[in-house]
């Protein structure tokens, strides 16, 4: 874990070095956290739920940064149905015989 770490921090560096010298990696990192995962869960009619996991919008400085560092943000997956959860009490009692 120390070596990834490392790693970022001397790769970051290094690109900042080129666009933004007066940037620490400490500070971009820091930015970076506004950025925020989140799942969304809907449940249908039917009683099936939908999943959608999404991040925030970037705000205007840190597009503009990710924009300079030729990063980009993954793109907003699409949403996973799940099949409808029986009531806990169910799995625990068993199937009725």
């Amino acid at each position: 874990m120390s070596f990834l770490a490392c790693w970022l921090q001397v790769t970051l560096k290094a690109r900042l070095r080129r666009i933004a010298s007066g940037l620490t990696p400490l500070a971009v990192l820091e930015q970076f956290a506004a950025v925020q995962m989140i799942d969304v869960h809907l449940t249908t009619t039917d009683g099936r739920e939908i999943v959608m996991a999404r991040h925030t919008q970037p705000e205007q400085d840190l597009q503009l940064l990710l924009d300079q560092l030729k990063l980009t943000l993954p793109e907003q997956g699409p949403p996973k149905i799940q099949a409808r959860q029986p009531p806990p009490e169910a799995v625990a009692k068993g199937p009725r015989l």
